[in-house]
């Protein structure tokens, strides 16, 4: 008996001189910084009066902390069910195609960036100029594809130009045009390097008098600008191009009888028996702003943009722990369930979502983790001028601590805040692996 004692005790004393450097490392590097910071949290910003639970109170008193745990609200429902979920999609359909795993491949393929290098892609996917934004040059080539684009933006006539405005955004001749007499529709407006490419240099409108023209309305519109100087207002000078496809309107009593578009070099022509004594309309189509996309990055999609960004990263970790899930589920109850006559979409939601609940758990739970700890996605893709928008409690505890008003008051409450709202996931984790471990 003694001997048996001994060796415990001695056993007892190895494991415990192995232990003890993981134990110290643990103490320093997780139990005092937490205790630490429980204990900073009750003081103030210089750390030398006790404050209580102000800093606790400040959480839901102050607009931007605030905003972060409303937003982490949205982060912890929003961004492990949309990537759990879509990681449960590609992990079944690529069950059975030969190329499901270069599918898998490149879904994953995100994981192995980083969450900085990640922000940065990102941050230009959602930048607003559709030119170098790839989110916006799709968005505007899907609109710009229903809904035709102006053709010239912001075009205007000058005071000394025989035009003037009409009322949202369309200009009207400030006379009656004849059949026979020349129409000048002279603007100003738009950058020369802007203009189309099929614009050519303007040509005068040809007289009436017995011509060709005297059964017809002619004119011409054009860029009424000189590059360099040197033209003279009111003037078709060589070196100005016409406006290739300006619309034109004749307008009568509030009618529009005849219609018309500039050619190349910036002529038009209208028949006279309809245009002859009205006056000519430039519709406000040919002059309102080109449409420039959504603004993923302004205050109101700022967030959803930078869930997205997440999802794409993390859809592929929930895909390849599903799919090892997946691999494990006995094919001969899907078969069995098939042969009694169920659909595949009722095998899916009755067989192979119950059969998979404990890893789509796993899944969840991880993610519901991580995302309590976002932070670099928010402070790399959110503006500075939507940041405040986009705020999370991670990016508020790093502002809050670091940041030009420093305050480790503030700072360490949130971060005690943090550790508590992991706490529960954290046990729900290990109680449901202890759970599975006894089955």
């Amino acid at each position: 008996m003694a001997r048996v004692n001994g060796g415990r005790r001695g056993s007892t004393t190895v494991a415990a001189v192995f232990l003890l450097p993981a134990v110290l490392l643990l103490g320093a590097l997780v139990v005092y910084p937490i205790g630490y910071s429980l204990q900073r949290s009750f003081f103030d910003r210089s750390g030398g009066v006790f404050v209580g639970l102000d800093n606790y109170l400040a959480l839901v008193t102050d607009e931007s902390l605030r905003t972060a745990v409303r937003n982490n609200l949205v982060w912890l429902v929003v961004a492990p069910a949309v990537a759990t979920a879509l990681g449960l999609v590609f992990a079944v359909l690529t069950e059975r195609v030969r190329w499901g795993t270069a599918f898998k491949l490149v879904v994953f393929m995100p994981m192995a960036i980083s969450m900085l290098a990640a922000g940065i892609i990102f941050r230009l996917v959602y930048e607003q100029d559709p030119d170098r934004g790839i989110a916006n040059a799709v968005w505007v080539g899907v609109h710009d594809t229903f809904a035709e684009a102006s053709v010239f933006p912001r075009a205007r006539p000058l005071p000394v130009h025989p035009l003037e405005a009409a009322g949202g955004g369309a200009y009207v001749t400030k006379d009656p045009v004849r059949a026979g007499v020349p129409v000048l529709l002279p603007l100003v407006g738009v950058a020369p390097g802007r203009m189309p490419e099929e614009a050519r240099p303007a040509r005068a409108p040809a007289a009436g008098g017995g011509g060709p023209a005297a059964d017809r309305v002619t004119g011409t519109a054009w860029l009424d600008f000189t590059r360099g100087g040197g033209g003279r207002p009111n003037r078709v000078d060589p070196a100005e191009k016409g406006l290739a496809g300006l619309r034109i309107e004749a307008v009568r009593d509030g009618k529009v009888v005849a219609t018309a578009t500039a050619g190349a070099d910036g002529t038009f022509e209208l028949p006279a028996d309809r245009a002859d004594g009205a006056v000519l309309r430039l519709p406000a189509d040919n002059f309102r702003e080109q449409y420039n996309g959504v603004e993923w990055l302004g205050p109101s999609l700022v967030t959803p943009a930078v869930i997205g960004a997440y999802v794409w990263m993390w859809a592929g970790f929930a895909m390849v722990l599903i799919g090892a899930g997946l691999a494990a589920v006995p094919r001969e109850l899907l078969e069995a369930a098939r042969v009694d006559g169920a659909n595949e979409w009722q095998v899916f939601r009755r067989i192979t979502v119950p059969l998979l609940a404990p890893v789509l758990g796993v899944v969840l739970v991880t993610l519901m983790i991580n995302v309590l700890k976002i932070f670099d996605l928010v402070f790399v893709i959110a503006p500075g001028s939507a940041q405040d928008d986009a705020n999370v409690l991670a990016l508020q505890l790093y502002r809050s601590s670091f940041g030009t008003d420093a305050d480790l008051g503030v700072g360490s409450a949130i971060a005690v805040v943090l550790l508590l709202l992991v706490l529960p996931v954290m046990v729900l984790n290990i109680r449901r692996m202890r759970r599975e471990a006894r089955r």
